[in-house]
Parts: C-alpha cells; sequence; structure tokens
C-alpha cells in the first residue's frame, strides 16, 4: 500500500497487510491502527502515531514511529543509511 507516496497524512485509517508504507518521503500517520502488518515503513521518512501492534517495522529511514508494541523491529542488511526511531507508548 501507498509505496514511493511522496506528502501523504493518513488520519484515523485502518492499514492491513504485508509491506505497508515502504519508500515513502514525508509521511504522516495520525492515530491510525495496523493489523497484520509486517515488514512496514521500509526507507520511509515517516511521522506516525499508531494505535495498537505492528507485527514488524524494517529499516525506516527517517522520523519517529510511536507504537502501542511492536512484535520486532528490523534494523539489518538496509541499503541505505536508517536513522528512524521507534518508540513504545508507555501505558
Amino acid at each position: 500500500m501507498a509505496w514511493f507516496s511522496e506528502g501523504l497524512t493518513l488520519i484515523n485509517c485502518k492499514i492491513i497487510g504485508t509491506q505497508p508504507l515502504c519508500y515513502c518521503k514525508n509521511l504522516k500517520l495520525i492515530n491510525c491502527e495496523m493489523i497484520d502488518t509486517d515488514l512496514s515503513f521500509e526507507y520511509s521518512d515517516v511521522e506516525a502515531d499508531i494505535k495498537g501492534n505492528v507485527v514488524s517495522i524494517k529499516n525506516p529511514k527517517s522520523g519517529i514511529i510511536t507504537v502501542d508494541s511492536v512484535g520486532e523491529v528490523i534494523k539489518k542488511d538496509s541499503i541505505m543509511e536508517c536513522v528512524g526511531n521507534v518508540i513504545i507508548r508507555k501505558k
């Protein structure tokens, strides 16, 4: 979903599926939910506020992804510098 998007903002969305939102520039997610999503945000510049769990987040290029929980953050085998951060929201 939405690979290579630029300037995309998603508000109150429910995202389902594998490898969403990769290679995006200036991506924003506000109060969104991700269901059964794995390998999310690969090589994306992203600011995200995600409610609930994300199965996996892989090599976010830059920005901050705030989630309630995440199964796995993958930071390896990158073809470019990836300095994006994942923050687990305190309950």
